[in-house]
């Protein structure tokens, strides 16, 4: 079983916005693979279902983003799935938009839903799929930026970005860490107007 938890904040406000890109994305799963992401349990909506031979539970957690890391402490304690068996989907300011980059450890480098989550389960190793939003523009705070709504050029490619990074998430779902490592964190995966 592998658990693979998109990132955002609960509530319509928030839908379109850069900070939700973990949550798009693995809607965007759920809708290719038939799982609906219904079930309310461990402050997350949760959704079961197969891809391949693989059982996967996805999740979206429902407290705001700094406090993720309860949610999905509750998520693998529920589904008794190993640190290793977690991928985590979210939005990276210090990637341009589009940008894929796949890696099993790392810091928060800022983001406070991954803060909350290394909080909660320790630096364990566990994927991450980080997903570009570029930086703002410099009188713009990044605090700000990432509840903001994508622009009109950003919105034209976004389709392509989530289906991009829904892509590498099956990848680390199918084929392991490695292998979606190799495809994704390669420069040609950027998504390009």
């Amino acid at each position: 079983m592998k658990l693979l938890v998109g990132l955002g904040n609960p509530g319509r406000k928030y839908q379109r916005t850069r900070h939700n890109l973990g949550f798009l994305v693995v809607d965007r799963i759920a809708a290719d693979h038939g799982i609906a992401i219904t079930t309310r349990m461990c402050d997350a909506l949760v959704g079961r279902g197969r891809v391949g031979e693989q059982t996967l539970v996805l999740a979206k957690p429902q407290r705001f983003m700094n406090r993720s890391g309860e949610a999905v402490k509750a998520l693998i304690e529920e589904f008794g799935v190993t640190p290793e068996d977690l991928g985590i989907v979210y939005d990276e300011l210090d990637l341009p938009f589009g940008r894929i980059r796949i890696r099993a450890r790392g810091s928060a480098a800022g983001h406070r839903g991954m803060h909350s989550i290394l909080d909660s389960i320790g630096d364990a190793p566990f994927y991450r799929v980080r997903v570009g939003i570029g930086r703002p523009p410099p009188d713009v705070d990044p605090a700000e930026f990432v509840l903001e709504p994508f622009t009109p050029d950003e919105t034209e490619r976004l389709d392509a970005v989530i289906a991009r990074a829904a892509e590498a998430a099956l990848c680390l779902i199918r084929e392991g860490g490695e292998r979606a490592m190799q495809q994704f964190n390669r420069l040609e995966s950027v998504v390009n107007p």
